[in-house]
């Protein structure tokens, strides 16, 4: 019951990410410039790129309260030489990830977050159509580094399109993720989505409480490529 409110919850992201009143797709590009131009400052810091839609960005939040700016933080505690680029953009398909993935990898990352189609998934566009374009961000992204690590974050979408639909979008990003060895985080909101109290008032985007907890799921998936890259 609960994972089924997780899920109808989630059939309002694409309102929550498309509101007229959405100020931080400015601030986050802005913020992005700038990390961008702090990395390339220091030539021997390892890229981690978190690219994705309304979660990666920190819909209505600071943007230092999203999850990939705790990742950072995380990783600055532990004195490790990384630093983390936040290319969330809200509103962000498929599709839209690979119209500007070529201009995000100006910088090359080493290691490679990959949070995107939800809002095809909520919009019922067809998964071939979706798998492609994440593919070919994925091609992309292998092109300028074919030594990048990658990370798949696994969303869901509400039972209302049809249980063929919803089963088949669930087994899409494992199945990239294993085609392209990467790792795969089944659920990215797990232990979030569904929690009034970890969310905004939309019911979908976590509070800077839930950010943390995202975190802490990323970081589980993350740590190992860290140390995998610290000891090659």
């Amino acid at each position: 019951m609960f994972l089924r409110v997780q899920i109808i919850l989630l059939a309002v992201l694409i309102i929550g990410c498309n509101s007229p009143k959405e100020s931080k797709t400015e601030s986050t590009a802005k913020t992005q410039a700038n990390t961008t131009e702090k990395a390339e400052q220091s030539e021997d810091a390892k890229i981690i790129l978190f690219f994705g839609n309304s979660i990666t960005a920190g819909y209505q939040l600071d943007i230092d309260q999203a999850f990939p700016a705790l990742i950072q933080k995380r990783i600055d505690s532990l004195n490790l030489n990384y630093k983390t680029i936040n290319a969330g953009l809200s509103g962000e398909t498929s599709a839209g990830g690979k119209s500007r993935i070529e201009w995000v990898l100006k910088t090359t990352p080493d290691i490679f977050f990959l949070e995107l189609g939800a809002n095809d998934g909520l919009r019922g566009l067809p998964l071939d159509e979706t798998y492609k374009n994440l593919q070919d961000i994925i091609n992309a992204v292998k092109k300028e580094n074919s030594s990048v690590k990658i990370i798949i974050a696994g969303m869901m979408v509400p039972p209302n399109l049809g249980d063929d639909y919803t089963s088949e979008f669930k087994d899409l990003f494992p199945t990239l993720a294993e085609q392209n060895d990467a790792v795969h985080i089944p659920f990215l909101l797990e232990g979030v989505a569904g929690n009034p109290e970890l969310n905004l008032r939309d019911g979908i985007h976590p509070t800077p409480e839930g950010h943390e907890i995202v975190a802490e799921t990323v970081w589980d998936h993350l740590k190992p490529l860290l140390e995998e890259k610290a000891n090659p």
